[in-house]
């Protein structure tokens, strides 16, 4: 997919401080084995070492800086960005990166029509709400401790798979996801809703499946974390330059100049 344009998405005083040298200490350079690669990766990697493709980190940098530009301007216009990770290294990471600027999450299991049938999925937030509400009613008390216990686990379920996406009402602006080949499934319904996706994508990966391709090591922790804090970090300095101008009262319109009476 080709970048979409949504303001100037290359302007550097949107993106977090990031060095190449924190990049490296967070292992980001690190491919997968050579054997495993995608071809169209090859204009990302700088060397092969001992069998590991090795990306080249100053064209991360600068991938990192489009993606962070673009979701500057998606956050200025009141968008949301939904953060998708559901492999064990990136879940915690995303989780609580999308907790700390209140953005929607999915890090358990992405369900089918998240978004291309919300409509469906508001159904299964409005039922997790109403189990929530009857439990905690007097009605709920009187109930057998049976239908009780069965009410408990579809809660705790519908909590699992929905507590991300909980005030998730209208489809998001954009995607961060991790590892684009296991979250196949979200990629297609952001496809066919044309939103926008920035991924971190590593040498097994399609770059030309999403739109703003950050290329790195999607499996070790600590570079599925440096990459998450900066996209996090974007989406919060720009809710910080957003907030002044929602909470500014609308400028009065000049009253109409009135002519000179005649004599």
């Amino acid at each position: 997919m080709s970048p979409t344009t949504f303001g100037d998405a290359t302007t550097e005083d949107t993106v977090p401080t990031v060095k190449v040298e924190e990049l490296l200490e967070a292992g980001v350079h690190f491919g997968h084995q050579t054997k495993r690669w995608n071809p169209k990766m090859k204009r990302f990697i700088f060397a092969e070492r001992n069998g590991i493709h090795v990306i080249d980190l100053n064209k991360t940098l600068t991938q990192i800086q489009v993606a962070c530009g673009f979701l500057h301007d998606v956050i200025l216009q009141g968008g949301t960005v939904l953060f998708v990770g559901t492999k064990k290294q990136a879940q915690q990471e995303l989780k609580d990166a999308a907790t700390r600027c209140g953005m929607p999450f999915v890090v358990d299991r992405w369900l089918g029509g998240t978004l291309t049938n919300l409509q469906t999925i508001r159904k299964s937030v409005k039922r997790l709400k109403d189990i929530e509400a009857l439990l905690a009613s007097p009605e709920g008390e009187k109930l057998p401790k049976k239908e009780i216990a069965n009410y408990r686990r579809e809660l705790a379920k519908l909590h699992r798979n929905l507590d991300g996406i909980v005030t998730m009402d209208k489809p998001p602006a954009a995607l961060f996801v991790v590892d684009i080949e296991r979250e196949k499934i979200a990629i297609a319904e952001a496809h066919r809703l044309n939103i926008p996706i920035i991924a971190l994508v590593d040498t097994n990966c399609d770059p030309d499946a999403v739109t703003y391709p950050i290329a790195g090591n999607d499996d070790a922790i600590r570079s599925v974390k440096l990459i998450t804090h900066i996209i996090a970090e974007t989406i919060a300095e720009a809710q910080a330059e957003l907030a002044p101008k929602i909470a500014a009262p609308p400028a009065e319109a000049p009253a109409p100049e009135t002519a000179a009476p005649t004599a």
